[in-house]
């Protein structure tokens, strides 16, 4: 049983904050609690003190490697002679890649801004509003249209040699295939997996994919004049 309360008489506008079992509602306000419980609770202070956690340990990190390791910084640059190759930062590496393949507009403009408009819109397309497996439904059509966009895809990669890019296409096509030929109920734990994963997944996942192919072959696989070399033999 509960504390035994003292059963006074209080005036107060919230029955819920006042401790008494008798109040009176003062003018000008309702007999409602102002107070409610709610499904969500805020999760603020603890998100940031992960946050913060994550920041100190990082920085932590870094000035133990800072200290540990010397920057792999060249000589003074001299504007009479250019490194061969001269190549971006890493992060940038993959679109000096695709310089390599295609037109400055193309490479630097078209095809990363059609990338991150694609990653933008997709997840509220109808097809992904409530983050289905892709092929759960109209599976026979979705499979064509596919089909036809994978072959496209491949086609195009092929007509401008971009080699290095057609195998992560082919590894993910794969997967999508497996995917579409797959159920919730497969015995499979990694099949039901990919069965799973909606559209917004996969063109993430080709996207990641192709980029640490791009930046791995343009950091290793690149000597003089950007022609193709084997990092061990350089």
């Amino acid at each position: 049983m509960s504390e035994p309360r003292d059963f006074i008489a209080d005036v107060d506008s919230d029955q819920r904050r006042s401790p008494t079992r008798v109040a009176f509602v003062t003018r000008r306000t309702s007999a409602q609690v102002k107070s409610s419980h709610e499904d969500q609770v805020q999760t603020f202070p603890e998100v940031l003190f992960r946050a913060v956690l994550a920041i100190e340990l990082l920085a932590i990190a870094l000035v133990v490697f800072s200290l540990l390791f010397n920057a792999p910084l060249e000589g003074i640059a001299d504007p009479t002679h250019t490194p061969n190759p001269a190549k971006a930062p890493w992060y940038f590496l993959g679109l000096q890649e695709l310089l390599h393949y295609f037109p400055p507009v193309v490479a630097g403009v078209l095809v990363p801004t059609l990338l991150i408009i694609a990653l933008v819109v997709i997840p509220y397309f109808n097809i992904n509003i409530e983050a289905n497996g892709l092929f759960l439904k109209q599976r026979q059509k979705r499979l064509r249209i596919f089909y036809l966009a994978a072959a496209g895809l491949l086609l195009f990669l092929l007509l401008f040699h971009v080699y290095v890019a057609v195998v992560p296409t082919v590894i993910v096509a794969i997967a999508m295939i497996i995917a579409a030929n797959s159920t919730l109920e497969s015995p499979h734990r990694f099949r039901r997996y990919l069965a799973s994963k909606p559209l917004a997944y996969w063109i993430m996942t080709w996207f990641l994919f192709e980029l640490i192919v791009l930046t791995a072959v343009g950091t290793f696989f690149r000597g003089p004049g950007w022609s193709w070399v084997l990092p061990w033999r350089s």
